[in-house]
């Protein structure tokens, strides 16, 4: 570990994996793990029961692993943990789980961007290649599915659910479930088609992008309610890939999933 001993404060029971960088006015508790190779910057909180992987950036006025803001928790011990190559940019917050909830972890896969001011709330569970953009803030036991773009200054309702490779637009109000592979924006949130050029940055083929417009066109475009959409994409499209994430996701959603645009009255 290279640390600044004189300007920062390990507790000898922490575990530091090799090469270890810890820089100035740092804290870190006695219950935390780093991975080799994880930079530190200065003035950063590590407060205990935190796990990060190896080959992560937390940068300048992070704090990591405060107690959850819920009132449910009652002292427990609980956990966040960080995979492998996350960064953690400036002045972001990462709380603990609650056990009362069941998950009792905050959990960040690996390779995810949590850019400056965000905030990560307990039990919130965000998958790989996630991009939360500046001032994104999640509520607590959100999902986040691999893939999946914030926008900045976007806030996110409790237990809600953001399906892979979507994306949704900042400054957006989530309240409702946003399905895989879609954009979504406007106020109140809805949906504004198939995220076309994301999927095509991570290689999916026009044939599965078709498939996945084909689904969407049902679900949203020929007036049934959800549940005799998704049985009408099951009778008239063949089985895909694609297919069954979007219909699992939408059938097992409990907040419901944001509507189509004509489905909102204009002002």
């Amino acid at each position: 570990m290279k640390a600044a001993q004189k300007f920062n404060v390990v507790h000898p029971g922490a575990k530091l994996g090799a090469g270890v960088e810890v820089g100035p006015f740092t804290t870190i508790a006695e219950h935390v793990e780093i991975g080799e190779g994880t930079v530190i910057g200065p003035h950063v909180c590590i407060m205990d029961y935190v796990r990060i992987g190896a080959g992560c950036k937390i940068f300048p006025g992070a704090v990591i692993g405060a107690i959850p803001q819920d009132l449910k928790f009652a002292g427990e011990v609980s956990y966040v943990d960080i995979g492998n190559n996350v960064i953690v940019r400036e002045y972001a917050t990462i709380n603990r789980g609650t056990r009362a909830s069941g998950k009792g972890v905050t959990k960040i896969e690996d390779n995810c961007l949590i850019m400056s001011y965000v905030h990560v709330a307990h039990d919130c569970h965000i998958k790989q290649h996630v991009i939360l953009t500046s001032y994104v803030g999640l509520a607590g036991e959100t999902d986040v599915d691999d893939y999946a773009i914030l926008g900045g200054a976007s806030a996110v309702h409790q237990f809600s659910h953001i399906g892979t490779h979507a994306m949704v637009a900042g400054g957006s109000h989530i309240r409702k479930d946003v399905p895989p592979y879609v954009l979504a924006g406007r106020d109140p949130l809805c949906f504004g088609g198939v995220n076309i050029i994301g999927l095509r940055r991570h290689g999916f083929t026009q044939q599965q992008i078709e498939r996945i417009r084909d689904v969407y066109r049902i679900i949203y475009q020929v007036g049934m309610n959800v549940s005799d959409a998704c049985r009408k994409v099951e009778e008239v499209l063949e089985p895909s890939v694609e297919q069954d994430i979007i219909l699992s996701f939408i059938r097992s959603s409990q907040r419901g999933i944001i509507p189509h645009k004509a489905n909102i009255p204009d002002d």
